[in-house]
């Protein structure tokens, strides 16, 4: 449950200008669709696909990063990845598990001649887009536990495109077709205020002094 007496109180340290735009771009953020990272080595693109996330409305990424490490570079993702949920999975299985228990559709990104072509593909449900390594796509684990693939349609002789070029491509279509439909695609009240919420707090450069003073300020009514 958000507490909205901290909420009211942490608003005091940002303007109303900031007010309004959380507001405006919380309007239009999504978690009908999410994404998910599979075992990228390359640094920029993870961070590059946060930023189109961010830029297109989709508020949570999901990282799987047992190959690597942790591949998300804040300088690359531009501050992004303040404005975008981040989880991170130690597996391909753990994040699949976990997306299908909370009723996500799972579409593999993949140049394959059996994926549905992009402007073919239909959402029909939450959706979740899994994008691959930079060499060898999506695992095989990916690949057979997915519950639709898709591809973006290409004639030149260059058989793949980058992953981040990939999920600006694909995002960009998928969310138009989503806020052009009738689907009920925008955040509960509950991930709204919980939002705004984390975001007032990541605007306030001395957010933990302040929280201090409020817990202490607090206790002493009590």
């Amino acid at each position: 449950m958000i507490d909205m007496e901290l909420l009211n109180y942490l608003e005091e340290f940002i303007s109303e200008n900031r007010k309004e735009r959380f507001t405006e771009i919380l309007r239009q953020r999504t978690n009908y669709i999410t994404v998910a990272v599979e075992d990228v080595y390359q640094m920029h693109n993870t961070s590059a696909v946060v930023r189109s996330c961010e830029s297109f409305g989709v508020q949570t990424a999901h990282l799987i990063e047992g190959k690597y490490g942790k591949r998300l570079d804040e300088e690359i993702a531009m501050g992004a990845q303040k404005w975008v949920d981040i989880k991170r999975y130690q597996n391909s299985k753990e994040a699949i598990d976990t997306l299908k228990n909370k009723g996500y559709k799972i579409v593999a990104t993949s140049p394959h001649a059996d994926s549905s072509l992009l402007q073919d593909f239909k959402l029909n449900g939450k959706t979740a887009l899994f994008f691959g390594t930079e060499k060898n796509g999506l695992s095989d684990y990916v690949l057979e536990n997915s519950d639709a693939s898709l591809k973006i349609p290409m004639v030149g002789f260059t058989e793949s495109l980058n992953i981040s070029v990939s999920a600006a491509i694909i995002l960009q279509h998928v969310t138009t077709q989503l806020k052009s439909s009738n689907i009920d695609w925008q955040l509960t009240e509950d991930e709204l205020w919980e939002r705004r919420l984390d975001w007032t707090k990541k605007s306030i450069k001395s957010i933990d002094e302040i929280l201090k003073r409020y817990k202490s300020d607090n206790k002493k009514k009590d």
